[in-house]
């Protein structure tokens, strides 16, 4: 059984290993030795426990998981929030502390009753004590984590006062300072079991991590605009311009992404990608992607489901649950569903609008365009800044205005006017003046 779960992990596997010199030396060589992890191993030394959140950052995305030589460079790198990538230490368990008292009881000079021990917690070292009938009513304990020079006081300070023989460190600079000082120093260090272990555990941790990361992925992008009702019929000619424009930016972020786009039917898309892609381009699935470059570009707002699944089918149809929600009034159940069909994140709400005057109704704002634009026979064709000196508002209110007749089918953004002069191409938009009928006009 052992065989096959190893033999399962990919060759390419990538495992960063983050710790002092000397135990990141003993995790390479373990690493490399006669019952090898099929990994490639990747050191990350440091002189100062500080430093091991710098470490991950210069890894990266270089490595599909990260190994700490001790829980405490994995302590510094989690409070600072570098750690994107999983991550497990080597732990210092009671088998790391009766070695450290081994060596204790072998030297005259120290009395494994008598020390400081820092970093462990209270119940791992009374039982380590326990194992060996020890008792622990001298034993001084500072569970805490900090820095070197904070535990380095710790010890010195009790060494210094009578109260211990020998201090038992767990990191790496704060024994360094101990030595300086003068203070008998004993290291805490990993047995070559757990070194074993541990690096077992990274492995499958990064070999799941790459097997979530391509896994199939559908996004489903539903356009409310192109949806055809009794009562919105709108010219084919401008849906098919519309369709076009759409699936051009749809193809641009995909592209970035990695993924596929098909269209479904005439108001919606299907965007095959994986996992770890779709992750990256919507910050951990906090923000629905294509949104805000389609309003960007065309001015138009698309509702967006998000699916997972261990099948495609499977995976589509939690896009269309996942859509559902999106559409719904309940848009804090999420827009993503993972292949359990559960919601990952809540959907980021919506700021709420400042309303320091009355919003002008659709029908009334194009009512008011058309009036300042008067009988054409051709088609009434306006952008925002245009609308703006019609409306008496500034140009940024009046492209709000206008995205506001788009989303209630009052208007059609047209493709960008493409102009050899730099800057955005300007927006325009086709007033679908019809929609006013025969005494909606004034």
């Amino acid at each position: 059984m052992t065989a096959a779960r190893t033999g399962s992990v990919a060759p390419d596997l990538t495992i960063g290993v983050v710790g002092p010199h000397d135990l990141v030396e003993r995790v390479m060589l373990m690493g490399h030795g006669p019952t090898p992890v099929p990994s490639r191993l990747v050191a990350a030394a440091y002189r100062d426990e500080q430093e091991a959140a710098d470490k991950v950052v210069r890894l990266g995305s270089g490595v599909d998981v990260c190994l700490f030589a001790s829980p405490v460079p994995y302590d510094f790198a989690r409070k600072a929030g570098v750690l994107t990538m999983p991550a497990t230490y080597v732990p210092l368990n009671g088998a790391a502390l009766q070695g450290a008292l081994l060596r204790a009881s072998l030297d005259e000079r120290f009395d494994p009753a008598r020390v400081s021990i820092d970093v462990l917690g209270r119940a791992e070292v009374e039982e380590a004590y326990a194992e060996i009938s020890l008792a622990t009513d001298q034993v001084h304990l500072r569970e805490e984590a900090a820095g070197p020079g904070t535990l380095a006081a710790f010890h010195e300070r009790l060494w210094r006062r009578g109260a211990t023989t020998v201090a038992m460190t767990c990191v790496h600079a704060t024994a360094e300072r101990l030595e300086l000082a003068g203070v008998p120093t004993l290291r805490v260090r990993p047995t070559g079991a757990a070194i074993r272990s541990s690096l077992q555990t990274a492995a499958l941790l990064g070999a799941h991590h790459r097997l979530e990361e391509s896994q199939l992925v559908v996004v489903l992008v539903d356009v409310p605009t192109l949806r055809e009702t009794p009562r919105r019929v709108t010219p084919r000619y401008w849906r098919d311009e519309l369709k076009l424009a759409l699936h051009r930016v749809l193809l641009q972020e995909a592209h970035r992404m990695n993924a596929s786009v098909w269209p479904l039917d005439d108001h919606s898309y299907l965007v095959i990608a994986t996992r770890g892609s779709v992750t990256a381009s919507t910050e951990g699935f906090r923000t629905p992607p294509f949104v805000e470059r389609v309003r960007e570009e065309l001015g138009l707002a698309i509702e967006v489901g998000i699916g997972m699944g261990r099948t495609a089918h499977e995976a589509e149809n939690h896009a269309r649950a996942a859509l559902a929600r999106s559409q719904s009034s309940q848009r804090t159940q999420g827009f993503t569903l993972d292949r359990d069909g559960r919601a990952l994140v809540p959907a980021p709400r919506t700021p709420p609008r400042s309303q320091p005057q009355a919003k002008p109704k659709g029908l009334e704002i194009l009512a008011r365009l058309a009036d300042k634009l008067g009988d054409q026979e051709q088609p009434l064709i306006v952008d925002a800044e245009n609308a703006g000196k019609m409306l008496g508002v500034t140009p940024r209110t009046a492209r709000r205005l206008l995205r506001t007749l788009v989303e209630e089918g009052l208007a059609w953004p047209l493709p960008p006017n493409r102009t050899p002069q730099p800057g955005r191409p300007r927006q325009l938009y086709r007033l679908i003046v019809e929609k006013l009928g025969p005494k909606t006009g004034t």
